[in-house]
């Protein structure tokens, strides 16, 4: 297998990988991102701690909290690291709930999503300056209705929901 690099960005890496599968020659265009953690973070009174942030091209959409890891960085050191850079709330625990690739045909990217509990806020927002956040605070079940209309389109805030509301049989 060969690699080759073909766009080096600040999040990711586009390379094009030459090998064969099946006895022929094939090339596939990857793109090469360190992964993310993602959280379903619950405040004091049960309500859903989403992030309204604007996403081009898509303007602005809620989500649950995530980020980027950074350099050797474990999913769990970055969960509790965003859950305060995104919305100023700092977790007690945070228990895996699932990893998963969203593009697996032409992505390595893998998210690992935590449900983050005993959340208290302690921090105001010191935001980069290419992040446009707000913090929205929304009642799981009107959460799953928004996904269930087509409202809410971010594929780790979907399946975090959904798959947290199966568990909990909320479905």
């Amino acid at each position: 297998m060969k690699k080759e690099k073909l766009y080096k960005g600040k999040l990711f890496e586009l390379n094009a990988y030459h090998m064969q599968v099946e006895h022929r020659k094939v090339r596939r265009e990857i793109i090469e991102h360190p992964g993310a953690a993602a959280m379903l973070a619950f405040d004091e009174k049960g309500k859903v701690l989403l992030v309204k942030q604007h996403r081009f091209p898509h303007g602005y959409i809620l989500e649950i909290p995530a980020g980027t890891l950074e350099k050797r960085e474990k999913p769990i050191d970055c969960a509790y690291r965003e859950i305060i850079e995104e919305t100023g709330y700092e977790a007690k625990k945070m228990t895996k709930l699932i990893s998963y690739f969203p593009s697996v045909g032409y992505n390595k990217e893998e998210i690992h999503i935590f449900v983050a509990s005993g959340t208290k806020k302690k921090f105001e927002l010191k935001l980069d300056n290419d992040e446009f956040i707000t913090v929205v605070k929304m009642d799981i079940k009107k959460l799953i209705g928004m996904i269930k209309s087509g409202k809410i389109i971010d594929s780790k805030t979907i399946c975090a929901v959904m798959i947290y509301a199966a568990k909990k049989k909320l479905l």
